[in-house]
């Protein structure tokens, strides 16, 4: 029972690659409704993969990625939230 290991891909909302699961920022909506980004890829919620750098959030942004992803609006405060997080991220 030998063989290599599938390796999870998924689809960036912004530059639309597909790249490994490992090398992507989780976004998640929580049943409350709140937006968040899960970097660990473990928390409960429905899920989205962003690129880590912030190009692909703009993109996401600019072609609606995310609403489609969530089948809603996001408010503008909401991505203002995930730009910090994700400064946060490539910095720390």
């Amino acid at each position: 029972m030998g063989g290599s290991k599938k390796i999870p891909m998924r689809k960036c909302v912004g530059c639309q690659e597909m790249k490994s699961k490992k090398e992507m920022i989780r976004v998640i909506k929580t049943p409350e409704n709140a937006f968040l980004l899960d970097a660990g890829g473990k928390k409960n919620g429905r899920g989205a993969y962003v690129c880590p750098g912030g190009e692909c959030l703009k993109l996401a942004r600019k072609n609606k990625g995310l609403e489609r992803s969530f089948k809603q609006a996001i408010p503008e405060e909401v991505y203002e939230a995930l730009e910090k997080e994700m400064g946060k991220l490539e910095t720390g």
